[in-house]
């Protein structure tokens, strides 16, 4: 490992335990800095509810750190947003956020709806699966940011046990993460490989920053705005904080196949000289009693242009 990625992973990297809510909160006052937490919620209602009320009740009503607390309904089709406005969060319709702009499909497309959605200085993003959620993950990624102003942008890291059934496999649930993410980043931006959870869902960000980077419609987000980041400002202005150990609901695999040609074809528009596609698929394919049959999923390839961009 470089030098360089040794002395960053000593001074840019916090545990969670470090970051009392209440004494994060008195710095961002200090510091005039506003929070929001967004979290993108398609079909999530077994557990959106029990991280929203977390968060209200530690975050927002308790050290009051938490300004904004929103939840962005992606399309669900269950009670997701019935459940999250009854825990106390601000539910927007994805369709209701820039509404002269069609939607579409996708995490990221949520994520850049909720940022638009807030005016807070800070905004922390949390996926709405987690089913080992606590508040002290929110004040955690605030934390760093409030306290050092060079910073830009803040990654949760985590333990991702695979929960099947009955079977647990600690460490087992980052699997896109290590066949695709991190060998594209260690190979493209090696600066970068110190960033133990490149696709974590959990992260902090200034305004000023997000409102000036794309964001990719789907499962790409994750690596782009981090890429994005250390482009435009160094890895100096990236951290991250160790959040224990996280469970959430996992995808099957043509699920990651998906979520890995999405992570892929936005690795590849950043790379010069490569020929960027406005429309993708990937094939795949399920047997059938005569034999295989071939499925076409479209993939969520567009990129939302930066907020801040005039017009």
């Amino acid at each position: 490992m470089q030098p360089r990625i040794d002395d960053w992973l000593a001074t840019h990297t916090w545990a969670m335990r470090d970051w009392d809510a209440h004494a994060v909160a008195s710095a961002a006052s200090a510091a005039g800095q506003s929070v929001a937490v967004v979290l993108p919620a398609l079909n999530e209602a077994a557990t959106v509810g029990t991280i929203v009320d977390s968060i209200r009740s530690h975050l927002v009503l308790g050290a009051h750190l938490v300004h904004d607390l929103v939840v962005v309904d992606s399309g669900s089709t269950d009670t997701t947003a019935a459940v999250a406005a009854e825990a106390g969060a601000r539910v927007v319709a994805r369709t209701d956020v820039l509404a002269d702009v069609p939607v579409l499909p996708g995490k990221g497309e949520a994520m850049w709806r909720g940022l638009a959605a807030t005016t807070a200085d800070i905004v922390v993003f949390i996926d709405a699966d987690l089913q080992s959620f606590t508040s002290d993950y929110v004040a955690a990624l605030v934390g760093p940011l409030v306290c050092d102003p060079a910073l830009q942008l803040m990654k949760a890291i985590y333990e991702r046990p695979l929960v099947a059934g009955e079977s647990v496999i600690p460490a087992g649930g980052g699997r896109v993460t290590e066949l695709v993410a991190r060998p594209l980043i260690n190979h493209f931006w090696p600066e970068l490989a110190g960033v133990v959870q490149p696709l974590a869902g959990e992260y902090a960000g200034r305004r000023a920053l997000l409102e000036s980077l794309p964001f990719p419609c789907g499962y790409g987000v994750e690596i782009a705005l981090l890429v994005d980041t250390y482009e435009r400002h160094g890895l100096s202005a990236i951290g991250q904080v160790d959040l224990g150990v996280r469970v959430h609901r996992h995808h099957d695999d043509q699920g990651l196949g998906v979520m890995a040609a999405e992570i892929l074809d936005t690795v590849v528009r950043r790379l010069p000289g490569l020929a960027r596609r406005e429309h993708a698929e990937l094939v795949q394919f399920e047997r059938r009693a005569h034999g295989y049959h071939a499925l076409t999923r479209e993939l969520a390839i567009t990129e939302r242009p930066p907020l801040a961009d005039d017009g």
